[in-house]
């Protein structure tokens, strides 16, 4: 066993690189997802080629695909409160971003082979979506699966998020579908092997105004109507939950201690591994670029790789979604929104439930390794598919933040990034068959908590499509709801 240290912030050994190899992560960026390299107090500075040189020298990957991770802003561990301190014009919106996002991932990351040339069931989208309905079809006896994704696993949404997992939504659909998830994380570890971390310090919901605090109330006794021990709290007693919140500006809050939050990275490769185990194709690094259709179904799914014939293709692309959707002919309500979130330099362990501003869309909790990690939208995001890191949003969130904890100022934010919410009108999700495409089935739509949703969501779906038997999920969320104006609307989104 080598100690020889790769990444010293990290403890990041070159065996652990090794192991990584060995369970099929060749690329910096999957390499530095599975063993934490890199994201340490200096970034990757002092570590990124020493990675790149023993993935060279163990072959996993020819020199042309060894591109450095993406380097993540600010340059340098800057506090708060220095943060809080930039200027920003909130009627204006927000622009670029630094770095932005590949559109296309290097060809020397593909696989050199073809794809399958046939399937029974194509799912396009490598996500937790994706992951987990393949797994799901698999121990209902399907296994004649492929799942094609465009980059790295975790490169989408479900590999950029928080790890906020929660039952208190605004309506039923969702509360059962998040206890049911829930309860599924619970035995991921031992299901699956693999730990997620799952740790459930609750939700805390803050209300500044009014109309939110009516909202929290009604909610709660919804959640209670559902078996969730969601309980509204006075001022006081939020700050006694959660030592040090100021709860500035707030009427009223609520919390459920059954909320939680767990790692999202191995959460996706626990999935992933579950499929290649029951012998199910995962191709990464695959273009979708088409689709060949006849008799209103769907006959091959075509990519950068080569065709594949199917009986059944699953478009779970999160917000690449209408992007996928469009190559066929379907318009899809869904818009992308990018929302950003920042970690920062570890601290001693202090926060336990995820805290939440509704009004504003701040969240905040405390990882594993201490960090505070968090997020909060920008109303003037305009839509579209963009990744990039923003200063705005950093200053935003630092003021947010220290209204509510004034004594993390000195705290220093080490790395930010961005991902996409697949937002649709009702903020409910797009499920089931596609209008004049019978065997494309609808997987998206998720507005930020596909991730949450994912184990109960695949669970029933893999279900409704082995057995034929009906499941309201699929027809009180078809893609038809939007032209004949069913819309159930999600008012607990955050983000």
């Amino acid at each position: 066993m080598s100690k020889t240290l790769i990444c010293s912030c990290e403890d990041v050994t070159s065996d652990d690189i090794r192991h990584a190899v060995a369970k099929g992560y060749c690329d910096v960026e999957s390499v530095k997802r599975f063993t934490g390299f890199g994201t340490g107090i200096c970034q990757g500075k002092g570590c990124l080629s020493a990675v790149a040189a023993l993935l060279c020298k163990e072959k996993a990957q020819k020199p042309a695909g060894l591109l450095p991770f993406t380097p993540r802003p600010p340059l340098y561990p800057t506090e708060m409160s220095v943060l809080a301190s930039m200027q920003v014009d909130e009627s204006q919106p927000p622009v670029g971003g630094v770095p932005e996002e590949l559109a296309v991932f290097p060809p020397a990351l593909r696989s050199e082979g073809s794809v399958p040339a046939k399937a029974k069931v194509v799912i396009i989208g490598g996500g937790i979506m994706g992951l987990a309905l393949a797994y799901n079809l698999s121990l209902r006896g399907e296994t004649d699966v492929v799942v094609l994704e465009r980059g790295y696993l975790c490169a989408g949404a479900s590999g950029r998020n928080g790890g906020g997992v929660r039952m208190q939504w605004g309506t039923s659909a969702n509360i059962e579908l998040a206890k049911r998830s829930i309860e599924l994380m619970g035995r991921f570890a031992r299901d699956m092997g693999i730990n997620v971390w799952l740790r459930q310090g609750g939700y805390l919901f803050m209300a500044k105004t009014k109309a939110v605090a009516q909202r929290l109330e009604r909610n709660v006794a919804l959640h209670n109507k559902h078996g969730v021990p969601t309980r509204l709290l006075t001022v006081d007693e939020a700050r006694e939950i959660v030592p040090g919140l100021s709860m500035a500006g707030a009427q009223a809050a609520s919390f459920n201690p059954e909320d939680g939050v767990i790692f999202p990275w191995p959460f996706l490769w626990g999935y992933a591994n579950g499929c290649r185990k029951a012998g199910i194709k995962v191709e990464t690094f695959t273009n979708v670029t088409g689709f060949e259709t006849s008799d209103g179904l769907v006959r091959k799914v075509k990519t950068d790789r080569g065709d594949i014939a199917c009986d059944t293709v699953v478009l779970a692309s999160g917000a690449w979604s209408p992007e996928i959707a469009r190559l066929v002919g379907v318009q899809l309500p869904n818009e992308p929104h990018r929302h950003e979130i920042l970690s920062t330099e570890p601290l001693k362990p202090f926060l336990s439930p995820l805290v939440s501003v509704l009004d504003s869309g701040l969240y905040f909790s405390q990882s594993m390794r201490g960090e505070i990690v968090g997020g909060m939208g920008d109303p003037k995001e305009p839509p579209g598919l963009n990744m990039g890191s923003t200063l705005r949003f950093v200053s935003r969130f630092s003021q947010a933040l220290m209204e509510q904890m004034p004594q993390l100022g000195h705290v220093k934010v080490l790395r930010q990034w961005a991902g996409c919410y697949d937002v649709t009108p009702d903020n409910n999700p797009v499920l089931g068959r596609t209008p004049g495409l019978e065997n494309m089935l609808q997987m998206s739509g998720f507005v930020g908590h596909g991730f949450m949703m994912a184990p109960a969501v695949a669970e029933r779906m893999a279900g409704w499509m082995t057995t034929g038997e009906s499941d309201e999920l699929f027809t009180r969320f078809n893609l038809r709801r939007f032209q004949e104006g069913k819309l159930e609307r999600e008012d607990m989104i955050i983000g």
